[in-house]
């Protein structure tokens, strides 16, 4: 990191911590409030450090992206940082100059987009000679993005050589099979290709922008060493170039498709020259707001989230060698995400590795799990629950998660006690009521192809 000449050596000094420091407290009481705007905020006081972090979340994700303009959100949100325009006798900074204000300023902002919602991240030192130029410079991004045509045109031209090499590889082949095979006709399901981004124009980006970020439509989470006043401030400076509303203007969005459920059981093989097949299995799962969510992650724990010590990896890895890693998940969100479970073994073992993980599956699904598993489960579930909120940056993720999904504002003080409070019918029934492994999708790709 090069020291710019006039960024006081105090905030160098703390930007190069900013990203290692825990936080001073484990946990902290979560507070939420709204603005006059119809901003809602969630907020964690974390004095410890001279610093804060903020997360402003919009329901832009791509699952409200056009069909045939797949990936216009995440392209929205990353062409915000390529410049702004001149407004209120501020100037126009092109992407190498608006880089260069953040460098002095020792903070950083930016934006991305998931499939349920379009995120920017604020971090910086709380010292009063920095914040509110950091929060300024921030809300001139927000609000004023240049959206350079130029620069869109190069961006787009390097996605797709990216897009095109990753098509190379047979775990892309596998996971935009797998994810047809699963969501179907649901925006979760959609793929990005060069034909999709070469429907995606300039106009299009700042009319996604115009219609969706508004401050009545943010969710705004902060931890930091900032009082309730101060972020009421920080929040309100950093909304205040957007377009003017008020809860009431804020008419709620078009509803979005639920997952629908897989009928019938499915199969793909598709040929792909390469030394390992790539295996997935699974089925949409569940809300993340599900009164089972407790009980499927540690259920899930034990059967494949638990690394080399899952149910999986035992019978796969250790006793048979057919994968060196095997693994399941749940990807819950405003939707049902997906269950998967996910191997790679040798093509001429394929077949013999995903009938040995079906079975498995099927008899977790029908026996659930032992109560030693359970234990042991419980153990490192809740012993490592620390490492999740052992720095502004990890907190930050999980008040982000309870203003998101609109979890208790106690979820992270409660979270252990509804780990340990899970039992193995909890799990029996949980797992019954979500996956039906005889309507599972598969897909496998690897292997020459048949002569």
């Amino acid at each position: 990191m090069t020291m710019k000449p006039n960024l006081p050596l105090r905030a160098w000094c703390a930007a190069l911590l900013l990203g290692s420091l825990p936080v001073a407290q484990a946990a902290l009481p979560v507070e939420k409030f709204a603005l006059p705007n119809g901003a809602q905020v969630w907020l964690v006081q974390s004095p410890g450090l001279p610093m804060v972090d903020v997360q402003i979340d919009f329901d832009a994700g791509s699952r409200r992206d056009p069909a045939e303009q797949a990936g216009l959100a995440s392209v929205t949100a990353a062409m915000m940082s390529r410049g702004l325009v001149a407004r209120d006798g501020q100037p126009a900074l092109d992407e190498n100059t608006l880089s260069e204000a953040w460098a002095d300023l020792g903070a950083s902002f930016g934006g991305g987009a998931g499939s349920d919602r379009m995120s920017f991240n604020l971090r910086s030192l709380t010292y009063p000679d920095l914040l509110p130029r950091a929060v300024a410079l921030a809300a001139r991004q927000l609000a004023e993005p240049a959206f350079p045509a130029d620069i869109w045109q190069r961006d787009r031209e390097r996605m797709v050589a990216s897009i095109k090499e990753a098509n190379t590889r047979p775990g892309t082949v596998a996971g935009r099979a797998y994810a047809q095979a699963v969501y179907g006709a649901h925006p979760y399901g959609r793929d990005v290709t060069e034909q999709t981004l070469a429907r995606i124009a300039v106009s299009d980006m700042q009319a996604l922008h115009a219609r969706m970020l508004v401050p009545c439509r943010a969710k705004v989470s902060i931890v930091g060493a900032v009082t309730r006043a101060q972020a009421q401030a920080l929040v309100g400076q950093l909304l205040a170039r957007l377009p003017a509303s008020s809860p009431g203007r804020c008419a709620p969005l078009p509803a979005v498709q639920e997952v629908a459920a897989l009928g019938q059981a499915s199969e793909q093989s598709i040929p792909f020259e390469s030394a390992q097949a790539h295996v997935f299995i699974g089925q949409p799962g569940f809300r993340r707001n599900d009164p089972d969510y407790f009980a499927l992650i540690v259920g899930n724990y034990i059967l494949g989230g638990g690394g080399f010590v899952s149910r999986l990896s035992s019978e796969v890895r250790e006793k048979r060698g057919l994968s060196y890693s095997v693994y399941s998940y749940f990807s819950p969100g405003l939707h049902a995400g997906a269950f998967t479970l996910g191997l790679q073994t040798r093509p001429d073992q394929a077949a013999q590795a995903v009938q040995v993980a079906r079975d498995v599956l099927d008899g977790f699904v029908a026996d659930g799990p032992t109560e030693a598993e359970l234990r042991a489960a419980k153990d490192n579930l809740i012993g490592g629950f620390a490492l999740r909120i052992d720095t502004n940056r990890k907190l930050l993720d999980n008040v982000a998660g309870i203003a998101w999904n609109d979890l208790p504002l106690d979820y992270l003080d409660t979270w252990t006690q509804q780990v340990d409070r899970v039992s193995v019918a909890d799990i029996k029934a949980a797992f019954a009521r979500k996956l039906q492994p005889r309507r599972m999708a598969t897909v496998v790709v690897g292997g020459a192809p048949r002569p």
